[in-house]
Protein backbone atom coordinates (compact mmCIF):
# COMPACT_ATOMS: atom_id res chain seq x y z
CA UNK A 1 0.00 0.00 0.00
CA UNK A 2 3.20 2.28 0.12
CA UNK A 3 3.19 2.87 -3.44
CA UNK A 4 -0.91 3.73 -3.83
CA UNK A 5 -0.13 6.37 -0.55
CA UNK A 6 3.03 8.04 -3.07
CA UNK A 7 0.75 8.70 -5.66
CA UNK A 8 -2.20 9.89 -4.38
CA UNK A 9 0.34 12.62 -2.99
CA UNK A 10 1.38 13.07 -6.29
CA UNK A 11 -1.60 13.81 -8.29
CA UNK A 12 -3.02 15.71 -5.38
CA UNK A 13 -0.13 18.20 -5.40
CA UNK A 14 -1.71 20.50 -8.12
CA UNK A 15 -4.51 21.38 -5.59
CA UNK A 16 -2.49 21.22 -2.22
CA UNK A 17 -0.16 23.72 -3.00
CA UNK A 18 -2.72 26.44 -3.62
CA UNK A 19 -3.60 29.07 -1.04
CA UNK A 20 -6.72 28.36 1.32
CA UNK A 21 -9.59 30.69 -0.06
CA UNK A 22 -12.53 32.64 1.89
CA UNK A 23 -15.47 30.12 2.57
CA UNK A 24 -19.61 31.52 3.01
CA UNK A 25 -18.31 31.29 7.18
CA UNK A 26 -15.48 33.48 6.48
CA UNK A 27 -17.32 36.16 4.21
CA UNK A 28 -20.36 35.59 6.41
CA UNK A 29 -22.73 35.13 3.79
CA UNK A 30 -26.54 35.36 5.09
CA UNK A 31 -27.15 32.06 4.34
CA UNK A 32 -28.51 31.21 7.78
CA UNK A 33 -28.18 29.09 10.38
CA UNK A 34 -24.90 28.25 12.48
CA UNK A 35 -21.99 26.19 11.14
CA UNK A 36 -20.40 23.76 13.29
CA UNK A 37 -17.12 24.03 14.27
CA UNK A 38 -15.33 23.00 10.39
CA UNK A 39 -18.59 23.75 8.61
CA UNK A 40 -18.07 20.81 6.97
CA UNK A 41 -19.36 17.39 6.96
CA UNK A 42 -16.97 16.19 9.33
CA UNK A 43 -18.53 18.16 12.13
CA UNK A 44 -20.68 14.72 12.43
CA UNK A 45 -18.71 12.72 14.56
CA UNK A 46 -16.70 9.64 12.68
CA UNK A 47 -17.00 10.95 9.64
CA UNK A 48 -13.98 10.79 6.96
CA UNK A 49 -13.38 11.96 3.19
CA UNK A 50 -10.81 11.27 1.25
CA UNK A 51 -9.97 12.28 -2.31
CA UNK A 52 -8.03 11.55 -5.22
CA UNK A 53 -7.23 13.95 -7.82
CA UNK A 54 -5.94 13.32 -11.12
CA UNK A 55 -4.81 16.67 -12.94
CA UNK A 56 -2.10 15.85 -16.17
CA UNK A 57 -1.85 16.71 -19.71
CA UNK A 58 -3.16 19.61 -21.79
CA UNK A 59 -4.28 20.99 -25.02
CA UNK A 60 -5.92 18.88 -27.64
CA UNK A 61 -8.17 16.09 -26.37
CA UNK A 62 -6.84 12.56 -27.19
CA UNK A 63 -8.56 9.57 -26.05
CA UNK A 64 -6.86 7.14 -23.95
CA UNK A 65 -4.26 10.00 -23.36
CA UNK A 66 -5.76 13.34 -21.80
CA UNK A 67 -5.88 16.41 -20.99
CA UNK A 68 -7.03 14.56 -17.36
CA UNK A 69 -8.91 16.19 -14.87
CA UNK A 70 -10.87 14.05 -12.60
CA UNK A 71 -10.64 11.57 -9.60
CA UNK A 72 -12.24 10.11 -6.73
CA UNK A 73 -13.94 11.42 -3.31
CA UNK A 74 -14.68 9.07 -0.43
CA UNK A 75 -17.07 9.34 2.50
CA UNK A 76 -16.93 6.95 5.38
CA UNK A 77 -20.11 7.54 7.48
CA UNK A 78 -18.16 6.04 10.50
CA UNK A 79 -14.32 6.11 9.62
CA UNK A 80 -12.68 3.73 7.86
CA UNK A 81 -11.96 1.94 10.93
CA UNK A 82 -15.57 1.08 11.84
CA UNK A 83 -17.63 -0.99 9.57
CA UNK A 84 -20.73 -0.55 11.40
CA UNK A 85 -23.83 0.13 9.05
CA UNK A 86 -25.79 3.54 9.33
CA UNK A 87 -29.31 4.18 8.82
CA UNK A 88 -29.69 5.90 5.57
CA UNK A 89 -31.99 6.36 2.74
CA UNK A 90 -31.64 8.42 -0.96
CA UNK A 91 -34.14 10.52 -3.41
CA UNK A 92 -33.77 11.99 -6.44
CA UNK A 93 -35.27 15.08 -8.16
CA UNK A 94 -34.16 14.40 -11.45
CA UNK A 95 -32.53 10.88 -12.55
CA UNK A 96 -30.54 11.48 -15.54
CA UNK A 97 -27.47 10.17 -13.23
CA UNK A 98 -25.88 7.21 -11.45
CA UNK A 99 -26.04 6.25 -7.42
CA UNK A 100 -25.58 2.78 -7.22
CA UNK A 101 -26.51 0.13 -4.15
CA UNK A 102 -29.69 2.43 -3.43
CA UNK A 103 -32.13 -0.81 -4.04
CA UNK A 104 -30.85 -2.36 -0.96
CA UNK A 105 -30.45 0.82 0.86
CA UNK A 106 -34.33 1.74 0.00
CA UNK A 107 -34.69 -2.43 1.21
CA UNK A 108 -32.95 -2.49 3.87
CA UNK A 109 -32.57 0.92 5.53
CA UNK A 110 -29.18 0.74 6.12
CA UNK A 111 -25.76 1.99 4.35
CA UNK A 112 -23.15 -0.84 4.27
CA UNK A 113 -19.15 0.79 3.82
CA UNK A 114 -18.67 4.10 1.98
CA UNK A 115 -19.72 6.69 -0.31
CA UNK A 116 -18.10 7.08 -3.30
CA UNK A 117 -18.22 9.57 -5.79
CA UNK A 118 -16.73 10.28 -9.26
CA UNK A 119 -17.15 10.87 -12.79
CA UNK A 120 -19.77 9.08 -15.17
CA UNK A 121 -17.63 6.32 -16.96
CA UNK A 122 -15.70 5.66 -13.78
CA UNK A 123 -19.02 4.14 -11.68
CA UNK A 124 -18.08 0.64 -12.55
CA UNK A 125 -14.37 0.49 -11.71
CA UNK A 126 -14.71 2.56 -8.30
CA UNK A 127 -17.43 0.40 -7.80
CA UNK A 128 -15.50 -2.78 -8.19
CA UNK A 129 -12.52 -1.43 -5.96
CA UNK A 130 -14.55 -0.60 -2.95
CA UNK A 131 -15.08 -4.49 -3.24
CA UNK A 132 -11.96 -5.34 -3.52
CA UNK A 133 -11.15 -2.85 -0.44
CA UNK A 134 -13.87 -4.75 1.88
CA UNK A 135 -12.95 -7.54 0.84
CA UNK A 136 -9.01 -7.45 1.88
CA UNK A 137 -10.05 -5.84 5.11
CA UNK A 138 -12.53 -8.87 5.69
CA UNK A 139 -15.09 -6.59 6.67
CA UNK A 140 -18.05 -9.69 6.10
CA UNK A 141 -21.48 -8.00 6.43
CA UNK A 142 -22.75 -10.61 3.89
CA UNK A 143 -21.30 -12.69 1.19
CA UNK A 144 -21.43 -10.00 -0.96
CA UNK A 145 -20.74 -6.08 -1.21
CA UNK A 146 -23.19 -3.63 -2.76
CA UNK A 147 -21.27 -0.48 -2.53
CA UNK A 148 -23.01 2.91 -2.90
CA UNK A 149 -20.96 4.89 -5.97
CA UNK A 150 -22.66 8.27 -7.80
CA UNK A 151 -21.30 10.41 -10.50
CA UNK A 152 -21.64 13.01 -12.48
CA UNK A 153 -20.32 13.80 -15.75
CA UNK A 154 -16.73 15.83 -16.69
CA UNK A 155 -16.55 15.11 -20.08
CA UNK A 156 -16.03 18.93 -21.11
CA UNK A 157 -13.11 19.18 -19.15
CA UNK A 158 -10.99 15.80 -18.96
CA UNK A 159 -10.50 12.65 -21.66
CA UNK A 160 -13.73 10.67 -19.97
CA UNK A 161 -13.66 7.91 -22.05
CA UNK A 162 -9.52 7.58 -21.22
CA UNK A 163 -11.34 6.01 -18.21
CA UNK A 164 -8.00 7.32 -16.24
CA UNK A 165 -9.53 6.20 -12.73
CA UNK A 166 -7.84 3.30 -11.93
CA UNK A 167 -8.71 0.97 -8.73
CA UNK A 168 -5.17 2.06 -7.43
CA UNK A 169 -6.63 5.57 -7.26
CA UNK A 170 -9.57 4.36 -5.32
CA UNK A 171 -7.99 2.57 -2.54
CA UNK A 172 -5.87 5.70 -1.84
CA UNK A 173 -8.58 7.94 -1.55
CA UNK A 174 -10.36 5.15 0.69
CA UNK A 175 -7.44 5.00 3.05
CA UNK A 176 -6.64 8.12 3.19
CA UNK A 177 -9.83 9.85 4.45
CA UNK A 178 -10.01 11.69 7.39
CA UNK A 179 -11.49 13.54 9.82
CA UNK A 180 -10.95 17.80 9.67
CA UNK A 181 -11.70 20.13 7.42
CA UNK A 182 -11.90 17.88 3.51
CA UNK A 183 -10.23 19.58 0.26
CA UNK A 184 -12.57 21.58 -1.74
CA UNK A 185 -13.21 22.88 -5.25
CA UNK A 186 -10.61 21.10 -7.70
CA UNK A 187 -10.52 17.95 -5.73
CA UNK A 188 -11.31 14.55 -6.17
CA UNK A 189 -14.76 13.32 -7.89
CA UNK A 190 -15.40 17.45 -8.83
CA UNK A 191 -11.85 17.92 -10.30
CA UNK A 192 -13.61 18.05 -13.83
CA UNK A 193 -16.75 19.88 -13.09
CA UNK A 194 -18.56 23.09 -13.69
CA UNK A 195 -21.31 24.43 -11.33
CA UNK A 196 -23.43 27.40 -12.58
CA UNK A 197 -21.02 28.37 -15.58
CA UNK A 198 -17.92 29.06 -13.00
CA UNK A 199 -15.88 26.26 -11.99
CA UNK A 200 -17.70 23.79 -9.58
CA UNK A 201 -16.45 20.36 -7.82
CA UNK A 202 -16.45 19.22 -4.16
CA UNK A 203 -18.03 21.63 -1.62
CA UNK A 204 -18.96 21.04 2.38
CA UNK A 205 -20.76 22.91 4.74
CA UNK A 206 -22.50 22.11 8.43
CA UNK A 207 -25.28 23.43 10.35
CA UNK A 208 -25.65 23.07 14.31
CA UNK A 209 -29.19 23.36 16.27
CA UNK A 210 -29.32 24.98 19.62
CA UNK A 211 -29.31 23.07 22.34
CA UNK A 212 -32.89 22.97 22.90
CA UNK A 213 -33.74 21.64 19.34
CA UNK A 214 -31.47 18.70 20.76
CA UNK A 215 -27.40 20.13 19.68
CA UNK A 216 -27.23 18.13 16.44
CA UNK A 217 -25.71 18.60 13.60
CA UNK A 218 -26.10 18.60 10.04
CA UNK A 219 -22.98 17.98 7.79
CA UNK A 220 -23.40 17.98 3.73
CA UNK A 221 -21.12 17.28 1.46
CA UNK A 222 -22.17 18.30 -2.61
CA UNK A 223 -20.37 17.44 -5.71
CA UNK A 224 -21.93 20.37 -7.92
CA UNK A 225 -21.88 20.13 -12.02
CA UNK A 226 -24.97 21.42 -12.69
CA UNK A 227 -27.09 25.04 -13.56
CA UNK A 228 -27.81 28.27 -16.05
CA UNK A 229 -25.19 31.39 -14.68
CA UNK A 230 -28.09 33.28 -14.77
CA UNK A 231 -29.85 30.98 -12.60
CA UNK A 232 -27.12 31.63 -9.75
CA UNK A 233 -28.55 33.11 -6.80
CA UNK A 234 -26.54 33.05 -3.62
CA UNK A 235 -28.25 33.94 -0.19
CA UNK A 236 -31.24 35.27 -2.42
CA UNK A 237 -28.81 37.00 -4.32
CA UNK A 238 -28.98 37.35 -8.27
CA UNK A 239 -25.11 36.72 -9.05
CA UNK A 240 -25.53 34.92 -11.88
CA UNK A 241 -26.96 38.15 -13.51
CA UNK A 242 -24.34 40.48 -12.17
CA UNK A 243 -21.19 38.19 -13.36
CA UNK A 244 -22.65 37.36 -16.86
CA UNK A 245 -18.88 37.23 -18.31
CA UNK A 246 -16.19 34.68 -17.06
CA UNK A 247 -18.31 32.31 -19.25
CA UNK A 248 -16.46 28.94 -20.67
CA UNK A 249 -13.89 29.64 -23.79
CA UNK A 250 -11.09 28.01 -25.79
CA UNK A 251 -7.78 29.52 -24.45
CA UNK A 252 -6.13 29.30 -27.47
CA UNK A 253 -5.56 30.81 -30.68
CA UNK A 254 -6.14 27.87 -33.77
CA UNK A 255 -8.57 28.32 -35.42
CA UNK A 256 -12.27 27.55 -34.22
CA UNK A 257 -13.47 23.66 -35.84
CA UNK A 258 -16.52 23.63 -37.32
CA UNK A 259 -19.95 23.46 -34.76
CA UNK A 260 -17.94 24.97 -31.60
CA UNK A 261 -19.99 27.40 -29.92
CA UNK A 262 -17.28 28.47 -27.26
CA UNK A 263 -15.59 31.66 -28.17
CA UNK A 264 -12.17 32.23 -27.64
CA UNK A 265 -10.97 33.70 -24.60
CA UNK A 266 -9.52 36.95 -25.81
CA UNK A 267 -12.76 37.59 -27.92
CA UNK A 268 -16.01 39.66 -26.73
CA UNK A 269 -18.41 37.80 -24.91
CA UNK A 270 -21.90 38.21 -25.99
CA UNK A 271 -25.00 38.66 -23.33
CA UNK A 272 -26.89 35.49 -25.23
CA UNK A 273 -23.68 33.04 -24.05
CA UNK A 274 -24.91 33.18 -20.47
CA UNK A 275 -28.32 32.05 -21.63
CA UNK A 276 -27.54 28.38 -22.25
CA UNK A 277 -29.87 25.44 -20.90
CA UNK A 278 -29.56 24.72 -17.52
CA UNK A 279 -27.70 20.83 -17.50
CA UNK A 280 -25.19 19.11 -15.73
CA UNK A 281 -25.86 17.06 -12.27
CA UNK A 282 -25.37 17.51 -8.56
CA UNK A 283 -24.78 14.41 -5.57
CA UNK A 284 -25.33 15.71 -1.86
CA UNK A 285 -24.43 13.29 0.94
CA UNK A 286 -26.14 14.66 4.19
CA UNK A 287 -24.55 13.34 7.29
CA UNK A 288 -26.41 14.09 10.86
CA UNK A 289 -25.87 12.69 14.52
CA UNK A 290 -29.43 12.80 15.24
CA UNK A 291 -31.17 9.68 15.84
CA UNK A 292 -33.58 9.18 12.45
CA UNK A 293 -34.99 6.11 10.95
CA UNK A 294 -34.55 5.54 7.85
CA UNK A 295 -37.85 6.69 6.36
CA UNK A 296 -37.29 9.94 8.60
CA UNK A 297 -33.59 10.20 6.61
CA UNK A 298 -36.13 10.10 3.34
CA UNK A 299 -37.61 13.11 4.68
CA UNK A 300 -34.00 14.53 5.08
CA UNK A 301 -32.95 13.80 1.38
CA UNK A 302 -36.13 15.27 -0.02
CA UNK A 303 -34.90 18.68 1.96
CA UNK A 304 -31.89 18.80 -0.33
CA UNK A 305 -33.77 19.92 -3.37
CA UNK A 306 -34.61 23.24 -1.48
CA UNK A 307 -31.27 24.10 -0.90
CA UNK A 308 -30.55 23.50 -4.38
CA UNK A 309 -33.31 25.53 -5.07
CA UNK A 310 -32.03 28.32 -2.92
CA UNK A 311 -29.48 28.01 -5.07
CA UNK A 312 -30.97 28.76 -8.83
CA UNK A 313 -31.25 24.92 -9.37
CA UNK A 314 -34.23 23.09 -11.33
CA UNK A 315 -33.60 19.67 -12.05
CA UNK A 316 -33.06 20.04 -15.43
CA UNK A 317 -33.65 17.56 -17.70
CA UNK A 318 -30.44 16.58 -18.55
CA UNK A 319 -29.38 16.27 -14.98
CA UNK A 320 -28.90 13.64 -12.55
CA UNK A 321 -29.58 14.99 -8.93
CA UNK A 322 -29.40 12.30 -6.31
CA UNK A 323 -28.87 12.42 -2.57
CA UNK A 324 -27.85 10.21 0.04
CA UNK A 325 -28.34 10.95 3.92
CA UNK A 326 -27.39 8.83 6.47
CA UNK A 327 -27.57 8.91 10.79
CA UNK A 328 -24.10 8.20 12.55
CA UNK A 329 -26.93 7.15 15.71
CA UNK A 330 -27.96 3.59 16.57
CA UNK A 331 -24.61 2.35 16.48
CA UNK A 332 -24.81 -1.72 15.94
CA UNK A 333 -28.45 -1.59 14.71
CA UNK A 334 -27.18 -4.30 11.83
CA UNK A 335 -25.96 -6.48 14.03
CA UNK A 336 -27.70 -9.75 15.92
CA UNK A 337 -26.93 -9.42 19.47
CA UNK A 338 -30.43 -10.29 20.43
CA UNK A 339 -33.40 -11.46 19.67
CA UNK A 340 -34.42 -7.61 19.47
CA UNK A 341 -32.66 -4.85 18.36
CA UNK A 342 -33.81 -1.48 20.09
CA UNK A 343 -32.67 1.80 18.79
CA UNK A 344 -34.00 5.30 19.05
CA UNK A 345 -35.84 7.55 17.27
CA UNK A 346 -36.41 11.40 17.14
CA UNK A 347 -40.00 12.64 17.52
CA UNK A 348 -41.58 13.26 14.08
CA UNK A 349 -42.43 16.81 15.66
CA UNK A 350 -39.14 17.74 16.50
CA UNK A 351 -37.20 17.02 12.99
CA UNK A 352 -38.50 20.54 11.51
CA UNK A 353 -35.12 22.29 12.46
CA UNK A 354 -32.95 19.32 10.76
CA UNK A 355 -35.13 20.01 7.51
CA UNK A 356 -34.33 23.43 7.29
CA UNK A 357 -30.38 22.95 8.47
CA UNK A 358 -30.40 20.30 5.58
CA UNK A 359 -31.67 22.96 2.90
CA UNK A 360 -29.03 25.53 4.73
CA UNK A 361 -26.02 23.21 4.43
CA UNK A 362 -26.57 22.32 1.21
CA UNK A 363 -27.01 25.97 0.10
CA UNK A 364 -23.54 26.22 2.23
CA UNK A 365 -21.88 23.70 0.62
CA UNK A 366 -22.52 24.23 -2.90
CA UNK A 367 -21.53 28.40 -2.52
CA UNK A 368 -18.26 27.04 -0.60
CA UNK A 369 -17.67 24.68 -4.09
CA UNK A 370 -18.31 27.71 -6.17
CA UNK A 371 -15.30 29.62 -3.41
CA UNK A 372 -12.44 27.25 -3.18
CA UNK A 373 -12.15 26.51 -6.95
CA UNK A 374 -9.70 27.50 -9.10
CA UNK A 375 -9.44 28.48 -12.25
CA UNK A 376 -8.91 25.38 -15.11
CA UNK A 377 -8.22 24.67 -18.66
CA UNK A 378 -9.00 21.26 -19.82
CA UNK A 379 -9.58 19.10 -23.10
CA UNK A 380 -9.59 21.04 -26.51
CA UNK A 381 -8.17 24.04 -24.20
CA UNK A 382 -11.19 24.84 -22.70
CA UNK A 383 -11.03 27.30 -19.66
CA UNK A 384 -13.82 27.53 -17.10
CA UNK A 385 -13.21 30.46 -15.14
CA UNK A 386 -13.45 30.68 -10.88
CA UNK A 387 -16.29 32.69 -9.43
CA UNK A 388 -14.24 35.79 -8.48
CA UNK A 389 -14.69 36.17 -4.42
CA UNK A 390 -14.17 40.20 -4.89
CA UNK A 391 -16.80 40.97 -7.30
CA UNK A 392 -18.87 38.33 -5.24
CA UNK A 393 -18.53 40.21 -2.20
CA UNK A 394 -18.98 43.74 -3.61
CA UNK A 395 -22.26 42.49 -5.42
CA UNK A 396 -23.31 41.24 -2.10
CA UNK A 397 -23.03 45.14 -0.77
CA UNK A 398 -24.96 46.14 -3.16
CA UNK A 399 -27.43 43.89 -2.61
CA UNK A 400 -27.28 45.13 1.25
CA UNK A 401 -26.50 41.38 2.09
CA UNK A 402 -22.95 42.66 3.67
CA UNK A 403 -22.48 45.19 5.78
Amino acid sequence: MRFLFTLAAVVLLPCMVLAQKPRERDLKLPIGGTPGPLDAITDVSGVEVGHTTLISGEGKLAVGQGPVRTGVTIVHPRGKANSDPVFAAWFTLNGNGEMTGTTWVQESGLLEGPIAITNTHSVGVVRDAIIQWEVSRKNALQPWWLPVVAETYDGNLNDINGFHVKPEHVFAALDAAASGLPKEGVVGGGTGMVCHGFKGGIGTASRTLPADQGGYTVGVLVQCNYGARRDLRIAGVPVGEEIPDLLGCIANSDPLPPGTTRPRCDAARSAGDADADEQGSIIVVVATDAPLLPHQLKRIATRVPLGIGRQGGFGGNSSGDIFVAFSTANARAWFNDGPVTEVKMLPNDRITPLFQATAQATEAAITNALLAAETTTGANDLRIYAMPVDRLVAIMKKYDRLP
